[in-house]
């Protein structure tokens, strides 16, 4: 588990605000997300975490069988962490997406419910948020932050969405996540890219997976 997120009140005085979209099946989503918590250390900077949806994004589309299945299955964890914020606060965001993530990605865990019940007792949330994953109740609010995030920059990407004094950007697409002052390099380019007017494509060919470590 993390350490708990600062309050605003605990933050320095000056500190910047980004805003971060994910869902937890994304493993780029993971490593950008494990990017933004070095990012933290380094950069006058804090995350502001919230849900987007894939399961959202593909609605309607022709999708091969096996992504089809991912995205039916993909409702239940992006709506419990919903159910999650609404009920117990935005502090609980980042530690049960790194309880869900951790398990999905590096654990290889793809048993979503297993992922959701063993992630609600780690972080201490009450077991029976895991009834979200199979209830429409909370989606008007996963809808509401999905489309929050992808106005930021268009249907035609997904997750991540990055969010900060104006400029929002999809990616950075990212193995294994920068550390240190890399990470602060890393930050620092994807805000002068981003910020700059006319700017929307920079892009290379990927050549392996995701890195967790």
């Amino acid at each position: 588990m993390t350490d708990a997120p600062q309050t605003d009140a605990q933050q320095p005085a000056g500190t910047a605000h980004a805003d971060f979209w994910f869902d937890p099946l994304c493993p780029w989503a993971w490593m950008t997300s494990r990017w933004m918590l070095e990012v933290e250390r380094v950069r006058d900077v804090r995350v502001r975490w919230h849900v987007m949806s894939l399961s959202v994004l593909n609605e309607g589309r022709d999708l091969p069988e096996e992504y089809r299945d991912l995205m039916d299955r993909g409702w239940g964890p992006v709506r419990v962490v919903t159910a999650a914020r609404l009920l117990h606060g935005e502090e609980v965001v980042l530690p049960l997406y790194t309880a869900m993530g951790t398990r999905i990605h590096p654990g290889g865990n793809k048993d979503f419910d297993d992922v959701v019940a063993a992630s609600l007792a780690e972080v201490g949330l009450p077991a029976d948020l895991a009834a979200a994953a199979r209830s429409d109740t909370y989606d008007a609010e996963l809808r509401a932050s999905h489309t929050e995030g992808i106005t930021r920059v268009g249907e035609d990407v997904g997750t991540p969405v990055v969010a900060f004094e104006g400029t929002a950007f999809f990616g950075p697409v990212v193995t294994p996540a920068p550390k240190g002052e890399d990470a602060g390099r890393l930050w620092d380019g994807c805000l002068l890219v981003a910020g700059t007017p006319g700017f929307f494509e920079l892009k290379r060919t990927r050549t392996q997976g995701p890195v967790f470590d």
